[in-house]
C-alpha cells in the first residue's frame, strides 16, 4: 500500500495550485474533485443515476450534468442533497481506492475536501496536510474562478468545517496567503519530508 497524505482546504483556498505542484515533483495524485467531475461529464458513469434521480432536465445540451442546476438543487433542497451524495460518494471512494492502489509515484496525495469530515477517507491517509489562508482571500479567489456570487461563496464556506477545525485535525499546514513562489517552496519542502516517511 503506497504512502498516502491527504490534501485538504477550503473552497479557494489552493488545493488544486499545491496538488499541481506536488505532481509536477513526482507524487501521485489522486483528486476526489476531478473524479468526480470525470463520473458526471459526457459519458460519466454516474450520468444514468443522475436521470433516474433528478430527471432529463439535469442533463446539459454537452451531455454532462447540467451543474449550475444541479447545485442549486441541493443547497435548495438537503434531501435531494442526500440523494446525490449517496449516488456518488460509493463510486468516487471507489475509483479513488483503486487509484491508489495502481500509484506509481513515491507517496500519493489524495486530495479530498471534506476530509476531515469524513471519517472513510480519515483511515485511508497517514498524515493531513491543510491548504489554509484568511476567508476574505478563499472567497475572492473562488469567485474568480467560477461563475459563483460573494454569496455563494460564502454560504459554501459557511457549510464546510471551519478553518480552525481543520487546522486541529492537521499533522501539515500550507499557509497560501501569499504568492505562488511561497506556496511552491512550502511544498518542495513537505515533499521532501514525505519522501522520507515514505521511505521508512
Amino acid at each position: 500500500m503506497p504512502y498516502v497524505v491527504g490534501l485538504t482546504g477550503g473552497i479557494g483556498s489552493g488545493k488544486s495550485a499545491a496538488a499541481e505542484e506536488f505532481a509536477r515533483l513526482g507524487a501521485t495524485v489522486v483528486d476526489t474533485d476531478a473524479i468526480a467531475h470525470e463520473l458526471t461529464s459526457s459519458g460519466g458513469a454516474a450520468l444514468p443515476g443522475i436521470v433516474r434521480l433528478f430527471g432529463e432536465d439535469f442533463i446539459a445540451p454537452s451531455g454532462a450534468m447540467d451543474r449550475k442546476r444541479v447545485r442549486e438543487l441541493v443547497f435548495a433542497d438537503p434531501a435531494a442533497k442526500q440523494r446525490l451524495e449517496a449516488l456518488l460518494h460509493p463510486m468516487i471512494r471507489a475509483e479513488s481506492a483503486r487509484r491508489i492502489a495502481a500509484a506509481a509515484g513515491p507517496y500519493v496525495v489524495h486530495v479530498v475536501p471534506l476530509l476531515v469530515e469524513s471519517p472513510d477517507y480519515r483511515a485511508r491517509v497517514r498524515r493531513v496536510l491543510v491548504v489554509d489562508c484568511p476567508e476574505e482571500i478563499q472567497v475572492e479567489r473562488a469567485r474568480r474562478r467560477s461563475e459563483l456570487s460573494v454569496e455563494e461563496v460564502r454560504a459554501i464556506v459557511r457549510s464546510q468545517v471551519s478553518r480552525e477545525a481543520r487546522r486541529a485535525a492537521a499533522d501539515d499546514v500550507i499557509d497560501n496567503s501569499g504568492t505562488i513562489a511561497a506556496l511552491q517552496k512550502q511544498v518542495a519542502d513537505l515533499h521532501e519530508r514525505y519522501l522520507e516517511l515514505a521511505r521508512t
